[in-house]
């Protein structure tokens, strides 16, 4: 057939396609693509290219992923190089040619198995000579791909967005979490691979809905997994060097590489964050949504039961679950093909019922509108997604004899606020109407009615609805307090009791305080309070007093919240009156001042202040100062001690070297607190640019 075909080497041009593709923060050395999308090669070959014309004619490429490629299931193609692009399958046109070299336009199918391949070139009759490797991502940008996602500002802020926001706190007081998602990170990827190659049907990989489920699973295994046994004064000053990190790829590495140990439970929230960093790598659209009040363990039940005792201090736990301050989850944007119309969209990671020996859990992925529209039969999961957002309260009343009486207590409001980061700014998107309509509307009550016809059918001593409130002596009972308590300070909170009755009554009136974690769990019993009272008939009486940290029995724990409890009781054959409120505890306030803009490689000046409110000196202090693009490593400082009262201040300088929207990050701690940070973004701008 002539001169041998003889190949010189072959450029992948990473940095230009990488570029067009969207992952030039990945790398812009290694060839990494999206599905759907041509890429372009170029062919150098040893001589001109007329002197092998014939064996050209006869050349194919040959595209191969996972460990036992194969045609029939997807993980190996083999295409020619030729003049026209096909849309829908593997296909190679050359766009550009001279005496020595070609420019090969190579086509994906959108529907691809994503991975790491090789690139091999074909020559009839002899044997395949390997180009190189390269590694295809799902496309959010290519509408014939299932992770579609037609608004740019989306695609930016849910694929290429490394700056994130996860919101903490309570309902009333919603608290921001600077986040680092650091999905571009130099390991990220192969990470993320190489956590997805535990599972072993890779033709299975092109599919986004198996990819989201299998890592959702396995990503819940590694968090509960116990990498290094730690005693447990090492356990808790990892505990808090854990929380040090403000970002994914530290963790993720922990847990792939056994070099750390598991999230804890009151960090457990984290492990949405990572799911999102991995969902994003791979090119999954992805965020982290909050549900402040969620009801967590109801078994897909609409009631949940709290015990107090007479104190008005929680006492015990039900057996129907438990209301969770907040709850942190992942969303992930794809089409659902496989189920009926209407469901595709944002979809809810919801790590189920254990696999086999218990250690790995099934991973479901339940459409946002099931949850909104009730719709139990499509999933397992949308039962218990449903009650999160959806369940009632019972109160109950530990007496001293044993029995239980029932409360008339102001419902809980169950799945407050679902909150996550608004796209393309650093506000907070509320995105409740996603998950259930407004309360008190008629779509709200049609949704409820039918599911709890649908859960009587299946469960027929299932109880769904709340108990009878009625009482033929009422009293009504009102609490109001401020959404938060500033560390080491007090706070007035106001009781008010209504008396529509004819008749006198005599109240005795109970005020608790306990320190909760995050997931409804009892931290500590701080402050109680009781009051003997007499309510003249048709008076309303309002009581004020003042909750101050100098009454507690203890400091609360770090990272806690107080749950403040109002239990009034006037007979014995009336309910008691029940209020609760959840409150956050607000730490001392780092302030930066910095420009809006700055330009790249000039010198950069941050000022970061703190005033101390607390009434002791805040003694060892130290500040950290990290952002991408901003500063080449994190920075620590130690700096002196603030007295009661005072203000410390302190100034950074550092050159910013990446162009585009950066944030710095500022965390402090001394003796008398943790983890304190703020945030501040500036538009880094190019030196041809700046002003």
């Amino acid at each position: 057939m002539g001169q041998a075909l003889g190949i010189k080497s072959c450029d992948f041009q990473a940095a230009r396609n990488n570029e067009e593709h969207h992952t030039k923060d990945i790398s812009s050395r290694r060839l990494i693509v999206r599905r759907g999308q041509p890429f372009s090669i170029r062919l150098h070959f040893r001589a001109p290219v007329h002197t092998f014309l014939p064996a050209l004619k006869k050349v194919a490429l040959i595209t191969q992923t996972g460990e036992q490629p194969s045609k029939n299931n997807g993980t190996q193609a083999t295409f020619p190089i030729s003049s026209l692009r096909d849309q829908k399958w593997w296909s190679a046109m050359v766009e550009e040619r001279d005496t020595q070299s070609w420019t090969i336009s190579v086509t994906t199918p959108s529907d691809a198995v994503i991975g790491h391949y090789s690139l091999l070139l074909q020559v009839s009759g002899r044997k395949p000579r390997l180009l190189g490797q390269f590694t295809l991502l799902f496309n959010p940008w290519v509408r014939g791909d299932a992770v579609f996602l037609e608004n740019e500002a989306q695609r930016r802020e849910y694929v290429l967005n490394q700056n994130g926001l996860i919101y903490l706190g309570t309902a009333d007081c919603i608290q921001e979490e600077c986040w680092d998602f650091g999905q571009f990170e130099g390991d990220a990827m192969d990470l993320s691979l190489s956590l997805l190659s535990i599972d072993k049907q890779v033709e299975k990989w092109s599919n986004p809905v198996h990819v989201a489920r299998v890592l959702g699973a396995l990503l819940h295994a590694f968090k509960e997994k116990k990498v290094l046994p730690t005693l447990q004064i090492q356990a808790a000053r990892e505990g808090s060097l854990l929380n040090k990190h403000r970002g994914s790829m530290p963790i993720l590495r922990q847990w792939l590489r056994g070099q750390g140990r598991p999230v804890y439970d009151d960090e457990a929230w984290v492990s949405a964050a990572v799911a999102c960093t991995v969902l994003r790598c791979l090119g999954i659209p992805a965020r982290v949504v909050t549900t402040f009040a969620s009801a967590q363990g109801t078994g897909g039940g609409l009631l949940v039961d709290e015990y107090y005792n007479e104190e008005g201090l929680q006492n015990g736990e039900g057996q129907r679950g438990r209301i969770w301050i907040f709850q942190t989850s992942t969303e992930c944007w794809m089409t659902r093909p496989a189920l009926p119309q209407g469901y595709d969209g944002w979809q809810i990671l919801y790590p189920g019922a254990p696999i086999g020996d218990g250690v790995l859990r099934a991973c479901d992925l339940v459409p946002v509108r099931a949850v909104k529209e009730g719709t139990l039969g499509l999933t397992p999961a949308v039962s218990d997604l449903f009650a999160a957002v959806n369940a009632s309260c019972v109160v109950w009343k530990c007496c001293e004899d044993g029995s239980l009486e029932l409360t008339n207590s102001n419902t809980k409001y169950v799945g407050n606020n679902i909150s996550t980061k608004g796209v393309g700014s650093d506000r907070c998107e509320d995105i409740t109407q996603n998950y259930k309509y407004p309360e008190g509307s008629l779509q709200e009550k049609e949704v409820l009615e039918r599911v709890q016809k649908e859960r009587l059918e299946h469960e027929e001593d299932s109880e769904i609805h709340l108990p009878s409130l009625e009482t033929a002596d009422p009293l009504y009972l009102f609490l109001e307090t401020p959404g938060s308590l500033p560390q080491g300070g007090d706070m007035q909170l106001s009781v008010t009791l209504v008396n529509l009755s004819d008749q006198e009554k005599e109240v005795q009136l109970a005020i608790g305080v306990q320190a909760m974690y995050y997931n409804g769990i009892l931290a500590a019993h701080l402050w109680k309070k009781q009051l003997s009272l007499t309510l003249s008939a048709n008076l309303v009486r309002r009581i004020t007093t003042s909750l101050s940290y100098s009454n507690f029995e203890q400091s609360p724990p770090e990272n806690s919240f107080l749950r403040l409890a109002v239990m009034a009781t006037h007979s014995k054959s009336s309910l008691s009156c029940f209020a609760q409120e959840d409150i956050a505890i607000c730490r001392p306030c780092l302030v930066i001042e910095m420009p809006e803009e700055a330009e790249q490689y000039q010198p950069l000046k941050a000022s970061v202040s703190i005033c101390n409110s607390l009434d002791a000196t805040m003694k060892d202090c130290v500040i950290s100062i990290l952002g991408r693009g901003l500063i080449h490593r994190k920075r620590r400082y130690r700096l002196s001690s603030v007295r009661p009262g005072s203000t410390l201040c302190t100034q950074f300088l550092f050159t910013p070297t990446k162009v585009g929207l950066q944030r710095l990050t500022v965390e402090m701690d001394c003796n008398m607190f943790r983890n304190v940070t703020n945030y501040k973004s500036v538009t880094v701008v190019a030196p041809e640019l700046a002003a």
